[in-house]
């Protein structure tokens, strides 16, 4: 069931001189990692944070690092795992509860 996957948002820079490529490489990670993905629409002119937080993704997939500003994958990680192909990686989102102290 494809529900019961968690969401990632696809995304590749708007400028990229190999958008197609960096489509499916996307595609390829999220059915590894196993991602449902989502694409933003083309024409969204919504900045990229904000569109994760709307379609409730779990994870940003994008082909490479260079496919965002250090500004942006900054404000990802606060509420997202950002994923790339390559070079592969996969950056943990940031704690958003401090750890609970045990005594």
């Amino acid at each position: 069931m494809s529900g019961d996957r968690p969401i990632a948002l696809g995304w590749v820079a708007p400028e990229s001189a190999a958008l197609e490529w960096g489509m499916a490489q996307v595609r390829r990670l999220a059915k590894r990692l196993g991602y449902r993905l989502v694409w933003a629409p083309d024409t969204s002119r919504i900045p990229l944070v904000d569109q994760v937080r709307e379609t409730g993704a779990e994870a940003v997939i994008a082909p490479s690092t260079m496919d965002f500003d250090c500004m942006t994958l900054n404000a990802l990680m606060m509420i997202a795992d950002v994923e790339t192909v390559h070079p592969r990686l996969s950056f943990a989102r940031w704690a958003t509860t401090p750890p609970v102290e045990t005594r």
